[in-house]
This record gives C-alpha cells, sequence and structure tokens, in this order.
C-alpha cells in the first residue's frame, strides 16, 4: 500500500478475521472516547481513500480508518448478504473491541455510510457522519417509501455489476483506456467533472484491492421474471445492500439518537435521485432496453427517501445536519477537503474550531438541525 507521511499500517486480529487499519504515527491509543474518529470507507475502495483527510484533522484527535472484509489489506472472507451489511458491522465491532475502543464518532463513506448506520442500530455511538450514503432502505428497487417494487429485487444485487469492470479489477488494470477501466469509472462516478489531483495513482490503487474472488465483490444473482430479468443474490458485496436484506430506517427509534451529519454532492453520479448505478433508471434513459414504465420500474429516489427519514429522526428528537457541496461528486471529503474536515470537527463537537477556519458560505447549503 502506498501511505501518506505520517501514517502507519497494521494488521489487528480480531475472533472474527484479521484486520487491516491506518493509524496517524502520532495519536495516542489512550486518547478518549470523545475525541476518537473511525472512519470506514465504501465499495471498490479502501481506507487509502482517507489518508488526505487523517493528514488534516487535528493531531489531538485519534484517527483510525478500516479496511471492510475483502477490501484493501483486510482478510478475504465470503460476505453473506442475506445479512445485509451485518458481516462488514460486525466486523468492525470486533476491530474497535480488539482496539478497546468502546463508543466513539462514526464516519461512512458510500456503502460505509450504510455500515456505520447498522453499527448504530447495534452498538452505541457517539455521533454519524455519513458521506453520500446508501439510502437507508438499499440500493435500488424500492419506492419512496421503502417499500420493495418486487419480491425478488429485481435489477439490484450482484447480477447488475457490469462484467469487464470486474475483470478489470481482476486484472489490476490501473488504466483509462475503457470507459470500464477503474481508473475511468472513478474520474466518471467518484468525483465530479474537472476534479484533479496528484494522487489519483493512489486512489485507483485503493480501487484494485478489491477481492473478486466467489462471496465478494460482486455477488451472486438469480434469475428473475421481472425486467430487468435477474435478482439479488445471497452472496457478496452487492447483494448486502439489496432491499430484502438492507434497511436501517429504524434508526429513528434509537434512543439515545446520536447526532449525524450528512454531506453530500449536488451532482452524485452514484447516490442520487436519479442515478446512474440505479438499472430503473437507466431503464427510463433507454440505456437499458424494455424498460416497463414508472408505474412498474420507477427509478430509486435515494437521496429523498434518505431525507425523508432524516426528517423522522429530526422530529422524533434527534439532530440532523445536511450539507450538500454544490458541484461536488461522490467524494466531498476528496473534492472539498477544508470544507469537509470542518464540518466533520463541528459534528463532533471539537474545540479547537477556531485554528481552522471556515470555508467559503457560498460553497456549503445548511439545512437546520432544529
Amino acid at each position: 500500500m502506498t501511505l501518506f507521511d505520517g501514517i502507519s499500517s497494521r494488521r489487528v486480529d480480531t475472533a472474527r478475521l484479521g484486520v487491516s487499519v491506518l493509524e496517524r504515527t502520532g495519536d495516542s491509543p489512550a486518547t478518549p472516547a470523545e475525541r476518537t474518529v473511525v472512519l470506514v470507507h465504501g465499495n471498490v475502495s479502501s481506507s487509502l481513500f482517507w489518508q488526505e483527510l487523517m493528514q488534516d484533522l487535528p493531531g489531538d484527535l485519534r484517527v483510525i480508518a478500516i479496511d471492510l472484509r475483502g477490501f484493501g489489506g483486510t482478510e478475504t472472507r465470503p460476505v453473506d448478504a442475506t445479512r445485509g451489511v451485518r458481516d462488514f458491522s460486525d466486523d468492525l465491532h470486533a476491530t474497535l473491541e480488539a482496539l478497546g475502543i468502546g463508543a466513539a464518532h462514526l464516519v461512512g463513506w458510500s456503502m460505509g455510510g450504510g455500515v456505520v448506520m447498522q453499527y448504530a442500530l447495534d452498538h452505541p455511538v457517539l455521533s454519524l457522519t455519513l458521506e453520500s450514503p446508501v439510502s437507508p432502505y438499499g440500493f435500488g428497487g424500492t419506492r419512496r417509501d421503502g417499500s420493495r417494487l418486487t419480491d425478488d429485487d429485481a435489477g439490484c444485487g450482484g447480477g447488475g455489476a457490469n462484467p469487464d469492470f470486474v475483470q478489470r479489477l481482476r486484472d489490476g488494470d490501473a488504466s483509462a483506456d475503457a470507459p470500464t477501466s477503474p481508473r475511468a469509472v472513478f474520474r466518471s462516478g467518484y468525483v465530479a467533472p474537472g476534479y484533479a489531483t496528484e494522487n489519483e495513482d493512489i486512489w485507483v490503487e485503493s480501487m484494485l484491492t478489491t477481492a473478486t474472488v466467489d462471496g465478494s465483490y460482486p455477488g451472486d444473482g438469480d434469475a428473475s421474471a421481472h425486467w430487468p430479468g435477474f435478482a439479488a443474490g445471497t452472496t457478496g458485496v452487492l447483494n448486502t445492500m439489496a432491499p430484502r436484506y438492507f434497511n436501517t430506517s429504524a434508526i429513528v427509534d434509537l434512543d439515545p439518537k446520536p447526532p449525524i451529519l450528512w454531506v453530500r454532492g449536488t451532482v452524485d453520479a452514484i447516490v442520487s435521485d436519479a442515478s446512474l448505478y440505479d438499472l430503473n433508471h437507466l431503464g427510463k434513459l433507454e440505456v437499458i432496453p424494455g424498460w416497463p414504465g414508472d408505474e412498474v420500474a420507477p427509478p430509486q429516489e435515494m437521496v429523498t427517501q434518505t431525507r425523508d427519514v432524516f426528517n423522522l429522526y429530526r422530529e422524533r428528537g434527534g439532530q440532523v445536519t445536511e450539507i450538500a457541496m454544490e458541484g461536488v461528486g461522490h467524494s466531498p471529503h476528496l473534492e472539498r477537503p477544508a470544507e469537509f474536515r470542518r464540518a466533520l470537527l463541528s459534528a463532533i463537537g471539537y474545540i479547537g474550531l477556531a485554528q481552522h477556519p471556515a470555508p467559503p458560505t457560498e460553497a456549503i447549503i445548511l439545512s437546520s438541525s432544529d
């Protein structure tokens, strides 16, 4: 792994599997929980994506980034998708137990947002920062209210992965020669047009750590009588977010309710009300033929669903802050790092905010958390 200055990697042996974690070399294990931040990456990525943020956060915090199973340096084990993302969240809990960390501030990006929401349903947390999170109703195949479109989650899960993209992950393809290469997918899906960085090779290196053996990414599928002809399977990464297995909307009933920070980009191609990764939306755009129409297969309103759940969370006494960064894609922590850092520090109640000047106000849309 390519590590930045001041970042170290080690293997943590847990009761479930061996987990790779990134830490900052100066951080103290004795740091109290209220100043401990745990970072959880998303799908087809790893902890390497967090390194810029880790470097930029104040030195009196303890910052840890973990690799989920089958990503980065963590052991590859089959993912039981019928448990939703609980294999991942249980691994996270086992890791924090091994490190002697109880309730802490959790940050989850994309699929990692689903992992930390599930974690909060099962274990106490101090706060949740959700960056471009999967909808509380999973990925694909639901109406606005979270009800499932079909009894087999047609169009969801492992069968929806592009086989050429999977093969290029397997081959370690770091080129940009095809639109299905990981580098091209990063440029078109992970970030907004115009994002440029000298660290792109490292982000692609992170994507290429994705395990593609059976039971890992993308997962299996099944035949379906419904359009587009396949349904979610039972193993592997993508199936964990199929709506029959994944539903974290019960966070509205948490007691106590940790404060939630929701950060998203307004031009996110992956998690949006018009996601280019939602097969129903692609059918509506006529990219996939035979779409049966809005009554049968409406695109998933991912952002609207998340806001509906978080509004109910707020109505039931919780605190939710939504930040929508204009012109930003799926990765606000990469695309607007100063703004993301400022928002995170505020969310965890960090008292040293004066050392971290606020970003330009026109770059942030902030909804009331009252």
